[in-house]
């Protein structure tokens, strides 16, 4: 399948939430998926995202990322979601979106790029691995509504 990486637009918002709710049910969350396509509108300036698109401009992946700063490390990046949806997993999107979430931190200087992996999605799990991530046993992540 031919596909195109390409950084998105606000005239994704809408096609975006989709894959945003697909992807919190594969995640087994759906209840957490609150964000709305005018809430992106009004926070754009905070949205960074590569999408994968095919020849009928249908985005059948997605990798959203953001600067942060660790004590320990400095400037870094974190890539919030990394999503392909499933009937076009394995054909190279999800490696060429992290691709690019890599080249980007690499080319704005970035120490660090994090992410986080659910622990019984042992695909991903082995698709991290196989690129060189270190999977952190240690950490738990909080979050807390504001």
């Amino acid at each position: 399948m031919k596909y195109n990486i390409r950084i998105a637009t606000e005239n994704d918002f809408e096609k975006l939430i989709i894959l945003f709710e697909e992807f919190a049910l594969f995640e087994k969350v759906p209840e957490k998926m609150l964000n709305t396509a005018e809430r992106m509108r009004a926070e754009k300036d905070f949205f960074n995202c590569f999408v994968a698109e095919n020849s009928e401009n249908e985005i059948v992946g997605y990798a959203i990322f953001f600067f942060f700063y660790l004590s320990w490390s400095g400037k870094s990046l974190y890539m919030d979601d990394l999503y392909v949806k499933e009937k076009f997993r394995g054909e190279g999107i999800g490696t060429d979106l992290i691709n690019n979430v890599i080249f980007f931190a690499k080319e704005n200087n970035c120490h660090k790029l994090r992410w986080q992996v659910s622990n019984w999605n042992e695909k991903a799990i082995n698709f991290y691995k196989k690129i060189g991530a270190e999977i952190d046993e240690d950490e738990r992540n909080c979050n807390l509504i504001v």
